[in-house]
């Protein structure tokens, strides 16, 4: 069997479908795998924010329809970056094991003793994120935010010239690039009680059209992940909430429960437990009383 997969052209998007390429070849080693790199709407316009040219839509929209045409046979995706709305006719089909959730700070070296020291001075943080900005002003409360756009290395360059005194990345992304250490600057991990991550952080899926390569897919999914990106999925589906709502939505399991942190702008950061049977309720709870 051959089987095509769709990427965006990133350093980040190519590391994450290597993952998936590997669990699929140990899973079943006769399947050949090749991939296909698509630049994105969303690689293409860096100046304007992602509110103003589609949401998170622009990420998926050329590989999607890819995928729709019979291209190619699935598509890797960070499952953060996916809208509300899937392509008719598709599905995420896998996820693997997820990585560290959390959002970093990431600080250049210059000014990284004094924002570990004094957190009530004035620093220009570079996110256009509002959730993040809403759970960093929390520890910052004096940070000027500035909206930052482009690829992980982009966004570092940026950073280690000066032009901000620290950004906040996923942590998965800088982990799986070997970022996390860095001459020029140092990663504070922002713990999920204080900045509660975006919904399916850290999660890579496997979008597929519906119902192809069953076992396949079966083999390579992470159970667990699944179900914490079905909980965090409901969160956006409940809120019905748009690429530009500050929604945290974050989920870990232990035990045969999973436990489920909510917030809306980090004004309240709920948080509730249930069995993993559970999850969808648990998560509709939480949601009306945001």
């Amino acid at each position: 069997m051959n089987i095509t997969i769709g990427t965006r052209k990133s350093k980040l998007a190519l590391v994450q479908t290597d993952a998936v390429i590997r669990r699929i070849q140990e899973a079943a080693p006769e399947v050949m795998v090749s991939r296909v790199c698509y630049t994105t709407r969303g690689d293409q316009i860096l100046s304007r924010p992602l509110s103003e040219i589609g949401g998170k839509g622009v990420f998926v929209g050329e590989i999607e329809a890819a995928l729709c045409s019979g291209a190619i046979d699935l598509a890797v995706h960070s499952a953060k970056d996916l809208p509300l709305n899937l392509r008719e006719g598709t599905e995420i089909a896998a996820v693997l094991p997820r990585g560290n959730p959390q959002d970093m700070l990431v600080i250049r070296r210059e000014a990284a003793a004094e924002m570990q020291e004094n957190r009530h001075a004035v620093y220009r943080i570079g996110t256009g994120s509002g959730r993040r900005i809403s759970g960093v002003r929390r520890l910052y409360p004096n940070a000027e935010f500035a909206g930052i756009r482009g690829n992980i290395d982009t966004r570092l360059e940026k950073l280690h010239r000066g032009e901000y005194d620290a950004i906040v990345l996923a942590a998965a992304g800088l982990a799986r690039l070997s970022l996390t250490e860095h001459e020029q600057h140092i990663c504070l991990p922002l713990p999920v009680q204080d900045v509660v991550p975006a919904p399916c952080q850290g999660i890579i899926a496997v979008q597929s059209r519906s119902g192809a390569l069953p076992e396949l897919m079966r083999q390579i999914c992470d159970e667990n992940t699944r179900f914490c990106y079905e909980t965090e999925r409901a969160v956006l589906r409940l809120t019905d909430a748009g690429c530009s709502a500050p929604i945290g939505a974050y989920s870990e399991i232990a035990g045969g429960r999973i436990t489920l942190y909510v917030t809306w702008g980090h004004q309240r950061i709920l948080c509730g437990s249930a069995p993993v049977s559970g999850r969808i309720r648990l998560a509709e709870g939480l949601v009306k009383q945001l």
